[in-house]
């Protein structure tokens, strides 16, 4: 799936700004336009970026998604991929992007498309600017798509890594969710991609289902353990408004699951992932072997990316149902609106947010390529909310970069508004010195870190798949 986190860094984020304003887009690439006045200027066109494609067809709307998808009675898939392809083209070159670093084909559910758009996609990027022959390049499948025939079609078409919407090997629970596929299917559509793509298979689970158990749950892991590839993505369940499984919970129905046992799933499944010899390299996020996801990690680390295709998520505001996107695309190459840039601030925000999700942090280096006048030592390392949650075991603050510890990660909704009040503190002092007086800026909290699940939520797109914790990017429909 690409990358979750986007939707809570963004309430974090919101929640610490004066007067709660939301996020804008993040700091990557987009069509050249006149910025509105009193917007930083342009950056620098950048050399190298991650691409998102987005399929946003589906068979059937799963009971508890909200993703900007479409169920319809037919595709014209020749059409959607000459827009597709003509965007992509587009896009790069405006973004005047020299080499795409990794693809990733999301949805909705491109294991739908034919391995000929997938083809003419990575055709055209390959034209546009330099692909590596070694770039990561992912596909979203769903397991009632993915035959050993189609994935084989995948792989002959440029595909190198699979992403299957597993979310469950109990087929009441996949009943439940509303998945047109069976456990049988999924164990099926596993195993077809393992031997396609080796080391290069991750598989989606979700858990905090309505009337789920710690022990279901365990054993349903335990289960998944036994037919994983080296990645595996989990994701709390969360109910989205206008859902079926969020009606049927909110109307009585069934029961909404308590936090104490959300948080006891996630810690059960962080330490049977981790005895099976996993890195939890991110809140939701597990590998071994080394077989990190290059995409996703290019978003935690507020690298450079773009979005093509309906409703994408990206860095601007874009067109999201297809048919008004591919009219767009047909008439002047894109289907995007408006490009929102980032203040200096704003962009410091995302990379805070984004970057602690991740088991590495922020390093010295990257915070200092977006703030190389205010030192991560500047803004955390003096007096205030970041030392005390250092001295309470939750963050480090070193050599490395700052970045949680194994405790802080399943807390860090909890820290980040702290986190980003002292760094709003800070930069409203430009002149004063490098350890400003200690204080609560208005709104910062005191309290300890709350019991939490997760940074992360299942059920929503990056919104920049932010996507959560559901594209940035973080969004699938897998």
């Amino acid at each position: 799936m690409a990358a979750r986190g986007w939707r809570p860094a963004a309430a974090a984020i919101a929640a610490a700004r004066p007067g709660g304003g939301g996020p804008g887009g993040g700091p990557g690439p987009g069509p050249a336009s006149e910025p509105a006045p009193g917007t930083v200027p342009e950056p620098a066109a950048p050399a190298t970026a991650a691409l998102y494609v987005h399929w946003p067809y589906c068979r059937k709307r799963c009971s508890y998604c909200n993703f900007n998808k479409y169920v319809v009675p037919a595709v014209d898939e020749a059409a959607v991929r000459a827009c597709l392809v003509r965007e992509a083209r587009t896009l790069l070159h405006l973004s005047q992007v020299r080499s795409v670093t990794s693809v990733f084909f999301g949805g909705g559910t491109p294991s739908l498309a034919s391995p000929h758009t997938i083809a003419a996609v990575l055709e055209a990027v390959a034209g546009a600017a330099h692909l590596p022959a070694a770039a990561e390049v992912t596909l979203e499948a769903n397991p009632s798509s993915a035959s050993a025939p189609r994935l084989a079609g995948f792989r002959a078409a440029g595909v190198n890594r699979l992403s299957i919407g597993v979310q469950s090997l109990d087929d009441t629970e996949l009943r439940l969710l509303g998945r047109e596929h069976t456990a049988v299917e999924a164990r099926g559509a596993v195993e077809a991609a393992r031997g396609l793509f080796p080391g290069r298979t991750s598989i989606d689970l979700l858990f905090g289902l309505p009337g789920q158990s710690r022990g279901a749950w365990a054993r349903g892991l335990e289960a998944a353990l036994g037919l994983c590839d080296d990645h595996v993505s989990l994701y709390q369940l969360t109910l989205e408004r206008g859902t079926a499984l969020a009606a049927q919970v909110w109307g009585g129905a069934l029961p909404a699951p308590p936090q104490d046992l959300l948080a006891d799933m996630y810690q059960t499944a962080r330490t049977m992932l981790v005895a099976a010899g996993f890195r939890h390299y991110e809140v939701s996020n597990f590998a071994r072997k080394g077989a990190l996801s290059t995409h996703n990690l290019s978003y935690w680390r507020a690298e450079q990316y773009i979005g093509v295709g309906p409703g994408k998520p990206g860095r601007w505001s874009q067109t999201l149902e297809p048919d008004a996107w591919m009219r767009e695309v047909q008439s002047r190459g894109h289907g995007t609106r408006k490009r929102v840039v980032l203040s200096p601030l704003e962009q410091l925000e995302e990379v805070l947010a984004l970057g602690l999700r991740t088991d590495e942090g922020i390093t010295h280096e990257r915070w200092g390529h977006f703030s190389p006048h205010l030192s991560l030592e500047a803004v955390f390392g003096a007096p205030g909310e970041a030392e005390d949650l250092q001295q309470q075991g939750w963050l480090l603050l070193d050599g490395g970069g700052l970045r949680c510890t194994r405790e802080g990660l399943a807390l860090l909704d909890s820290l980040l508004p702290d986190l980003l009040c002292q760094l709003h503190r800070r930069w409203a002092l430009p002149a004063a010195p490098a350890h400003p007086v200690r204080g609560a800026a208005p709104g910062c909290g005191s309290g300890a870190p709350r019991r939490s699940p997760t940074g992360d939520r299942a059920g929503g797109e990056p919104a920049g798949r932010t996507g959560r914790a559901g594209v940035v990017s973080g969004g699938s429909g897998e």
